[in-house]
This record gives C-alpha cells, structure tokens and sequence, in this order.
C-alpha cells in the first residue's frame, strides 16, 4: 500500500517505541540499593506499563477509525502488541525483583539492562524510519536487534551455567535463574518486533 504524507498509525506506533525505549533506560538507569528502592523501582515500572496500555488502546481505536493506511492494519496492530510485550516483560522483572527481596543487581541484570536498552533504541530509530518511509535503511537496526538478542542467550546461558556452580542455595539460585530467564525473554520479544519489521519491509517493498 502507497505511504500517505502523515500516517497517524504510524505516529501513535512511534509513541508506543518511545515508551518503551523510556522504560528500558529507567530500567538500566535504576540503581537498586534497599527494599525501599525496590519498591519504588516495581511501582515507576507498572507506572510505564500502565501508559503502555492506554497508548495500545488508543492506537487500536485509531486502526478502527482509520481506513487508508500507510501500512497494514494487522500489522501495525502486530508491532504494537509485541512492543506491548517487551513492556510487560520489563513490569513483570520489575514485580520479580520486589517479591524476591532482590535489593542489588548483579553483572548478569546489569549486562542484560544494556542489551534491552540498546535494543529499544534500535526499535526507536528503526519505527521513526518507518514514519519517514525509508523502508531499506531499517535493517540496519533489525541486524543489530537480533545481534544483541544473541548476546543475551549466550549472556543467560553462561550466568545460569555460573550460578549453579557457585550457589548451594536452592531458592537463590532459583529466584535468580528466573530473573535471568525472564530477561531473556525481553530479549526475545525485542527480536519479534524486529521479525515483525522485517516482514512489514518485505510486504512494503
């Protein structure tokens, strides 16, 4: 489908990425000292969450108003739900972190901060090159999403390899094997925004 001058759709999905590109640096950013900043850290993020909802509702409603569109509405509604995805997945390491009494990260949550951060920048940079209809000059950021999602399963695999070799506290190394886990799934679902990209330059091109 031909890209109109300004496309709404894409408008609102560019605030969805900057919301969750937002979340990832406080998240990074977040330096954890006390049960009283963990609790503080787990209510911002539900905070994020919370505005992440309503800007999935509003852009769904702006897919039921809207007839011409720059590109597919499924597919922007698929880019908004995995974008969602990648939010809720940071809210739900953040719920994690405060019912486990969790009050230091360690170099594994710390790396794995980075990683999502950067990855959500290169989501950023790649949905405002949607906006601008550069399709081509967005795998550059898809490359290096996936580049930075391999690094994280090496990343998991090595931690948790560590933390069974070094713990003899069962629940320790339970609680923080699925901190890491569930970091590697922000991960992931920052590589199925970026397939989802990838297939909107395929459809588009």
């Amino acid at each position: 489908m031909l890209f109109t001058k300004s496309d709404a759709l894409l408008d609102d999905l560019y605030e969805i990425a900057k919301n969750v590109h937002q979340t990832a640096i406080y998240f990074n950013e977040y330096k954890i000292t006390s049960l009283e900043t963990v609790k503080t850290f787990s209510t911002e993020m539900k905070e994020y969450e919370t505005k992440g909802d309503k800007l999935i509702h509003e852009i769904i409603v702006q897919i039921n108003k809207t007839f011409i569109t720059a590109i597919e509405r499924e597919d922007v509604l698929d880019l908004a739900v995995k974008l969602d995805d990648v939010l809720d997945g940071l809210e739900f390491c953040a719920s994690r972190l405060y019912m486990y009494d969790i009050m230091e990260a360690d170099e594994t949550m710390v790396r794995f901060g980075e990683l999502i951060e950067d990855a959500t920048k290169q989501i950023l940079l790649a949905i405002e090159l949607l906006q601008k209809q550069k399709l081509s000059a967005m795998k550059e950021y898809i490359i290096r999403i996936n580049d930075l999602e391999s690094e994280g399963d090496e990343l998991v695999r090595g931690s948790i390899r560590q933390l069974f070799k070094t713990s003899s506290d069962p629940i320790h190394i339970m609680q923080l094997k699925e901190v890491y886990e569930v970091l590697e799934d922000v991960m992931d679902h920052c590589e199925d925004v970026a397939d989802a990209m990838e297939s909107v330059i395929m459809g588009n091109s």
